[in-house]
């Protein structure tokens, strides 16, 4: 069995996550767990594996590594019962095989060769706010938005075949490589809509452990991506994937970059109703 993980506290996007994950894995075959004995179970999480833990403490550097760490626990008890393949994200990334393929994410992922982690290549998908209006959740993401930022910062090794370590924020596997998959992407949301940003901005609990400067910074960056000229997607993933294959921060070698470069492509039809 391939199973997927997701850690939330007030994650408006948590409904997505399921359904799309559940229509691809069986929503037996995932697992949530909320951040915080004062957090409700949704309805809409029926058939998922739920486990309510205590609140994470610490600011947003900190409670990413100990979510992490958690997290990478879970997947070695996964492995142990018979999972074949872990996938742990947060609930606004989604791993998305290129539609043209036709191809079932699970059938996908038992087609690779056998790597201790498997990377889709990190796609933000960010509203440009010259053209686009709020989000509506109720609708596809992806018929809303039409540009994606390839930002090697959410090119995570985000499915992992044994137990290890994953660092904070999934970025990295401790001790390992990474290695991005052709045809397979993870769509990054966080940015998608401006006014859901502001709202997590103007959220006192979150600005005293550094949640306000981090949601101020993606703002900045719906801001700056705008001003950016869109470019054709396949000739951009191909070029994209080579350089964060090859280049790398030297502060982490086991993480991908492509330096101070941006890259946005204007997202084919054909990924306009996944998610």
């Amino acid at each position: 069995m391939i199973v997927a993980m997701t850690m939330v506290r007030n994650d408006r996007f948590l409904k997505k996550w399921v359904d799309y994950y559940g229509s691809q894995l069986g929503r037996s075959n995932l697992f949530v767990f909320f951040d915080g004995e004062d957090q409700q179970v949704p309805d809409f999480c029926d058939g998922v594996n739920i486990s309510i833990i205590p609140k994470m403490k610490g600011n947003v550097a900190q409670t990413d590594r100990l979510r992490s760490r958690f997290m990478s626990k879970q997947a070695a008890q996964l492995f142990a019962k018979g999972a074949e393949m872990v996938i742990a994200t947060d609930a606004d990334e989604f791993l998305i095989v290129d539609p043209a393929l036709n191809i079932s994410l699970p059938d996908f992922l038992r087609s690779l060769p056998d790597r201790p982690t498997h990377s889709g290549l990190g796609v933000d998908v960010l509203q440009n706010l010259k053209t686009e209006a709020p989000v509506d959740f109720s609708r596809p993401f992806l018929q809303q938005r039409s540009r994606g930022w390839f930002h090697a910062r959410y090119s995570k090794p985000s499915v992992i075949t044994r137990p290890l370590t994953w660092g904070g924020g999934y970025h990295r596997v401790k001790g390992r490589n990474f290695h991005i998959e052709k045809d397979l992407y993870l769509f990054h949301f966080g940015g998608v809509d401006q006014e859901a940003l502001r709202d997590i901005s103007n959220d006192i609990s979150r600005s005293e452990n550094g949640w306000n400067r981090h949601q101020l910074k993606r703002l900045r960056a719906l801001e700056n991506l705008s001003n950016i000229p869109e470019k054709d997607w396949d000739k951009s993933v191909k070029f994209v994937r080579m350089m964060q294959t090859v280049c790398r921060p030297v502060f982490a070698l086991n993480k991908p970059s492509t330096f101070t470069l941006k890259f946005v492509g204007k997202i084919p039809e054909r990924f306009k109703n996944i998610i």
